[in-house]
Parts: structure tokens; C-alpha cells; sequence
């Protein structure tokens, strides 16, 4: 029986002795217009069991038409993942009986599937790992049945079908991964793999993207896999982590009991943060899949495949690497920076315009950030545009401004839109570069302070900084530093 008590922690002392053993069946909705076997609207949020008809409510004689966007959607997804598209594929029926499957079995693909044998590479601790990936293959979405929220949820379940025949790709990894952490990086590179080539929004409020884990322990050094039990409702990222790391401990507990794990699916309770029994793991013939008598197979050729991949955004992987040998940035601030691709392409026009990729990199890891941060906005609604931050840096970089002054320019630039050239002009605020000013303004300072004069003189250097605030302050911070530095040194002498 499981008890909190008799769950073992997930500690190195437990990792030395037992080696857990993941896979992840993920589920992808695809951002198509309509839905993968009928015109319906396929969107979010519509009043319940308004965006239905006869084909995706498996009304008798309905026939279902293939959606050609969901398939190059799938095949987009498949070639992200460096799988192999099959030049033809197979729909089947996937039987089982539930009330929010109206026709009684789901349109899905079996022993043909649209796409194999890709594999996915995450960075973990300083660490390249490659996982596998088994296949990817189209489906229909069932609809949802809603077991809470209604005056009399404790009596009646409720089925909205709005979300049936919506188009899925199913994508099974390999069982590669050997820890929740490993688990959770993977799946956070497939979601931005997802975005990046616009196939999915993957927001998992909206059910965009769901998560099974596959999930055993087996003894350190023991080739053969242990019983592997498959976790359901991981609707997020931080749950994925907490019901592997759960389930790992469970399985550990029961071994070094002396028992044995059973094969099951079992549910994730976040409340409890527990897994509990659900039903026996289904095997393949328990679905009695046979061909989909109302669809051809799907057949792909060189010409569409080669089309496809050539709309192919630059990925990921390929962009951080990109980012620390074009630009030299850090490894840390190249992922920061390609964590989405609207961030990424922001910042590669910031660095265009600017001249300087790591000082680009700065301020829109720092100051644009925290702006937006605060706000709760996205890149995309950034009220300076790239090339305006781009003109600000090289202001500094030109030593127009100082780089004091850019942090005061940016607030007023991210709350009236308006070029740093017209605030600077505005408020007087440029840098005062000319040597003959400066001159001035450095005289002026040293005879008014004779004493810091002599002990400088007298090998006291530290007194310099005193001199530079000095002149600093007399310009109001308009003085270029390093100007003022080089002609102290000068009339110290």
C-alpha cells in the first residue's frame, strides 16, 4: 500500500543504487485553422459543443477528409525533431470505448506512422545528452469530459466536444532519460522546437501540450528494465518533475521492500503531490487497431518533403551555437536569448543596429527586460523597438553619452517611444567630449583643490577618483570619463 512514509526521498544515496528509466508520450496540438478531418474551427474557448459537426460527432455516414495543413504542420514538427518522413503512412483505428469519444475509436496511425528515429539533444549541467525519438504520428483529439465545476458535478460528468478532431501529433521518445531533470529539459526543448517552427502555441493551460511519462527503476549495472508504470494528468512542467521524482521513489521503496511493481497507469494528484493506481497498462491489442477503412494512405513525396524543409526556420540548437561563435556571447546568455524566437530575432536587429553583440545583449537581458518583466509584457509588445535601443548603445559606443546617461535615457525612450537622438537633444543630456571644455573644466577643479593636488603629487594616486567625481559633478555627469581621466593624468604631471 503506499503511504507518504514508505516513499523513498530521491537522493544521490537512492541514485547510486537505482537508476530510473523514463520515456515521454507527449502530445502536440497543431495550430491548424480547422480541425484534421473536417472544416470545423479548431480554437480555444468557444461556448461548449458549438464548434461540432457530423464527422468529428461520428454522426453514421459522416466521412472524414484529411486536413493538408495538419500534415505539413506534422511533417515540420517530425523533421525538427530529425526524424525520417515516410514517404507513405497509414491512418488506423484506435478502439476504446469513453464518453467523450464520440465515434468510438480515435483516428490515429500505428505500425505506419508519418515520421521515425529522430533524436533531440538537451544541455543539462554542462552536459550534451541525445534523445531518442521513436516516432511522431497524426491523430485526432478526443473531446473533454468535465468532472467538476457545475452545481451538480458531484452527480453528473459533462462532455464538451469542441475540442474533437482537433489535430494531434503524438511524438514517443525513447526511453533515454535517467532523472526528472533530464525528463524536464527535454520536454522544455520540445516545446520550444514546437514554437519555433509555429506548429503550436503549446500553451498547457489550453491542453496544447500534454504529457505522459513511462516511467521504471531498475538496480545500478542491471541491463534488463525494470516494470515500468505510466504516470498521467502532467500538465506541467513543475508537475512532470514532482510525479517523476514521486514515482522513482515509489518503485525504489517497493523494491527495497522486496516487492514487486506492478504495470499500471496511474494518475498524478498535484494536491498530494502523489500517483495513485489508475487501471492496468493497456497493451497494443487491447485497442484492436485495424486500417482506417475511410481514408488512402498518405503519400509524400521527395518534392513536398524537400518543400517543407526548406520553409524551416533556423532551430534552437543551431542558434545558440550560432550566438556564442558569431557574437561571443556566453553560453548561459545565448539560451536566455533563444528562449523564444521573437526574443532572438529582437535581439540579433538590437545587435545589427548597435555594432556591439554583447553589449546588445546587456541591455536587452537587463534594463529591457526588467522593464517588460514589470509590466507583465512579452518581447513582441516591447514599446521601444530594436533598432531604437540598437541607436542608443551606439550613442555610447560613439561617446555621445555616457553610459550613466543611457540609464536614464532608456526609462523616458520605454515610456514615450521616442528616439534617445530626441531625448538627448531635449534635455541637454549629450556628453561633453571637446578637449577645450573639458580643459576648463579640469583647471577649474584642480585649483580649487590643492591639497588632493599635492598628495597626488606626492604618490597618493588614489586621490584621482576624487578629481574625476569632481569634474563629474561640475558637468552635471555630462563630462566623457575617460576624457577627463586622460587630461588629469596629463596636467598632474
Amino acid at each position: 500500500m503506499d503511504t507518504m512514509s514508505s516513499i523513498a526521498a530521491v537522493t544521490p544515496e537512492l541514485l547510486a543504487r537505482y537508476e530510473p528509466v523514463i520515456g515521454l508520450e507527449i502530445h502536440v496540438q497543431l495550430a491548424t485553422r480547422t480541425k484534421i478531418f473536417c472544416g470545423c474551427p479548431n480554437e480555444f474557448g468557444a461556448p461548449p459543443n458549438t464548434n461540432v459537426c457530423p464527422v468529428c460527432l461520428g454522426m453514421p455516414g459522416a466521412l472524414p477528409v484529411l486536413n493538408r495543413a495538419a500534415v505539413e504542420m506534422g511533417m515540420k514538427a517530425a523533421i525538427a525533431l530529425g526524424c525520417e518522413v515516410r514517404s507513405a503512412s497509414v491512418f488506423a483505428r484506435k478502439n476504446y470505448f469513453y464518453p467523450d469519444l464520440p465515434k468510438g475509436y480515435q483516428i490515429s496511425q500505428y505500425d505506419r506512422p508519418l515520421a521515425e528515429r529522430g533524436s533531440v539533444e538537451i544541455l543539462l549541467d554542462g552536459t550534451t545528452r541525445r534523445i531518442g525519438v521513436t516516432r511522431v504520428h497524426l491523430e485526432d483529439d478526443a473531446g473533454k469530459s468535465l468532472h467538476e465545476g457545475f452545481p451538480d458535478s458531484d452527480r453528473y460528468s459533462y462532455v464538451d466536444l469542441n475540442r474533437s478532431g482537433t489535430p494531434l501529433i503524438e511524438i514517443v521518445t525513447e526511453p533515454d532519460m535517467r532523472s526528472s531533470d533530464e525528463a524536464y529539459a527535454f520536454l522544455n526543448e520540445l516545446k520550444l522546437l514546437m514554437q519555433y517552427i509555429a506548429v503550436s502555441p503549446c500553451d498547457m493551460e489550453k491542453g496544447q501540450l500534454r504529457c505522459d511519462a513511462n516511467v521504471s527503476v531498475r538496480p545500478r549495472g542491471q541491463a534488463k528494465l525494470g516494470t515500468k508504470a505510466e504516470v498521467k494528468n502532467l500538465n506541467s512542467f513543475r508537475f512532470l518533475k514532482m510525479a517523476l521524482d514521486y514515482e522513482i521513489g515509489r518503485q525504489a521503496a517497493i523494491l527495497d521492500a522486496g516487492g514487486t511493481v506492478v504495470q499500471e497507469t496511474r494518475l498524478y494528484n498535484a494536491a498530494t503531490n502523489e500517483t495513485a493506481a489508475m487501471r492496468s497498462k493497456e497493451e497494443a491489442h487491447d485497442y484492436r487497431y485495424f486500417p482506417e477503412p475511410d481514408l488512402l494512405p498518405l503519400r509524400i513525396s521527395e518534392e513536398w518533403r524537400n518543400r517543407v524543409r526548406a520553409e524551416m526556420p533556423e532551430l534552437p540548437a543551431a542558434k545558440r551555437a550560432r550566438f556564442t561563435g558569431e557574437y561571443g556571447l556566453r553560453q548561459y546568455d545565448a539560451g536566455v536569448l533563444t528562449s523564444s524566437r521573437e526574443l532572438a530575432e529582437y535581439y540579433e536587429r538590437v545587435a545589427a543596429t548597435a555594432g556591439d553583440p554583447r553589449a546588445a545583449a546587456n541591455w536587452v537581458m537587463g534594463d529591457l527586460a526588467a522593464a517588460l518583466n514589470a509590466e507583465g509584457k512579452s518581447i513582441s509588445e516591447s514599446p521601444v523597438p530594436p533598432e531604437r535601443l540598437g541607436e542608443l548603445i551606439s550613442l555610447i559606443a560613439k561617446g555621445d553619452i555616457s553610459g550613466k546617461m543611457a540609464k536614464d535615457v532608456f526609462p523616458k525612450m520605454y515610456a514615450s517611444g521616442e528616439p534617445a537622438q530626441v531625448i538627448v537633444a531635449r534635455e541637454g543630456l549629450a556628453q561633453i567630449s571637446d578637449a577645450d571644455a573639458l580643459g576648463r573644466m579640469v583647471d577649474e577643479i584642480l585649483a580649487a583643490n590643492p591639497k588632493q593636488v599635492e598628495q597626488y603629487r606626492g604618490g597618493k594616486t588614489a586621490v584621482l577618483g576624487f578629481l574625476v567625481g569632481q569634474v563629474m559633478k561640475a558637468s552635471r555627469g555630462q563630462a566623457n570619463p575617460a576624457a577627463v581621466n586622460e587630461l588629469l593624468r596629463e596636467k598632474l604631471k
